[in-house]
């Protein structure tokens, strides 16, 4: 018989240890289907229609890349800070977390900077030079650049927000207060929580992206990361260690809260302001002409939309987890171990397939699904063969 106490909302929870359980069960699963998303979002880009460097395209790609692109990495990174606060008590030494971060997040990126993204690239530049050399590109990449870092980018901005975030720990572990009562109060009212996050949120990445743009990025080597979306992906990050620095199954995220039972609710909200972005996607082409610098109140707007859309279908996708997604088995279950060095491994694979394909006569729908399907199977061996090299467990 599972024992109950009461909550902020007046209703009966499970204890706080099968809560916790069953929260991360959920959130396991949703940082999963992220991974997953990840591999259809760089399985179809080149078959969108408006932005398509293969032969082959279909609009309908294009419907799936504006909203993963919108939300999965701020997400990511808020998934990534809800467990920051649980991590640090673990540790008390602040070294001891540091060195942790480095080995999982640190060594990883190194190491693919100098693997993964090589192996990836080479594919695009035999397409512009079918004769060029691999160990040619290599040195050039290397030593003079550019030396893109593809997806992994995601890495060392993740271990610099943590390095603060133990920072600010070890200064005060009641730094993030403010924010963990607000998460206390979406419990019973989700609404205002949801939208104090857009408010935070569009307050940092709107004048970024009206300054910046939606195309600049901050480059030094391997080390890059979208100009306009940094401090969005930073108050993500702190907006989940928030939410993680005390009583989460008391908060916005619990099982029994009220956010779960809404989550169509925030499912068709998110259509509003993804149906806008659409909508100023259309004045840019249609009545802008698509000019290469947009006017302030354009970038604006959209960078509404697009703070708005992310929040709404972030919330929606942990409601739903957090509803249906808590026991049981489930079909992301296979992939939960794995899905790290899938992350990790996936370009290489994608882009391989991709060039492999780029002659073929097939539809657009028909690469994408092979892409998908080779790239996930051929990654997910990967990862499961570079797990058997010793050691690599702790960081795969």
């Amino acid at each position: 018989m599972t024992t109950t106490y009461p909550t902020p909302g007046g209703l009966a929870a499970p204890s706080a240890a099968t809560a916790a359980h069953a929260r991360d069960l959920s959130l396991d699963r949703a940082r999963t289907f992220l991974t997953i998303l990840v591999l259809i979002h760089h399985s179809v880009i080149p078959y969108t229609h408006f932005g398509h460097t293969d032969g082959k395209s279909w609009i309908g790609f294009d419907c799936v890349v504006l909203a993963t692109d919108s939300f999965f990495m701020a997400m990511f990174f808020m998934l990534s800070g809800l467990f920051l606060w649980p991590s640090l008590d673990h540790r008390p030494k602040m070294g001891t977390f540091a060195r942790d971060r480095l080995i999982r997040l640190g060594i990883p990126f190194v190491i693919a900077a100098f693997t993964v993204i090589p192996i990836a690239y080479y594919a695009i530049a035999l397409r512009a030079d079918p004769a060029l050399g691999f160990v040619e590109f290599y040195r050039n990449m290397i030593t003079v650049g550019p030396w893109p870092s593809g997806p992994l980018w995601f890495l060392w901005v993740l271990l610099i927000f943590s390095v603060i975030g133990g920072t600010a720990y070890r200064i005060s572990r009641r730094t993030l207060d403010p924010l963990n009562r607000l998460a206390a109060l979406g419990f019973r009212r989700p609404f205002v929580y949801i939208l104090a996050t857009f408010a935070i949120t569009a307050v940092l990445y709107v004048p970024a992206r009206v300054y910046f743009g939606p195309n600049a990025w901050f480059e030094f080597g391997p080390f890059s990361v979208q100009a306009s979306r940094v401090l969005l992906y930073a108050a993500y990050f702190f907006i989940g260690a928030g939410i993680g620095a005390c009583h989460p199954e008391r908060g916005v995220l619990s099982a029994g809260g009220k956010l779960p039972q809404q989550w169509h609710v925030w499912a068709l909200l998110a259509l509003l302001p993804y149906a806008a972005m659409w909508g100023f996607i259309g004045i840019k082409r249609g009545i802008l002409d698509n000019p290469p610098d947009l006017p302030a109140w354009y970038e604006a707007g959209y960078g509404l939309a697009f703070a708005a859309f992310s929040v709404t279908v972030i919330f929606a996708i942990l409601a739903y987890f957090l509803r249906f997604k808590r026991a049981g088995w489930s079909i992301l279950d296979p992939l939960q171990h794995d899905a790290y060095g899938i992350f990790l491994v996936h370009y290489a694979w994608m882009l391989w397939l991709q060039y492999a394909l780029f002659n073929v006569d097939i539809p657009a729908i028909a690469k994408a699904a092979i892409v998908f399907t080779l790239g996930l199977l051929l990654s997910w061996a990967t990862t499961a063969g570079l797990r058997r090299i010793p050691g690599a467990y702790r960081v795969l």
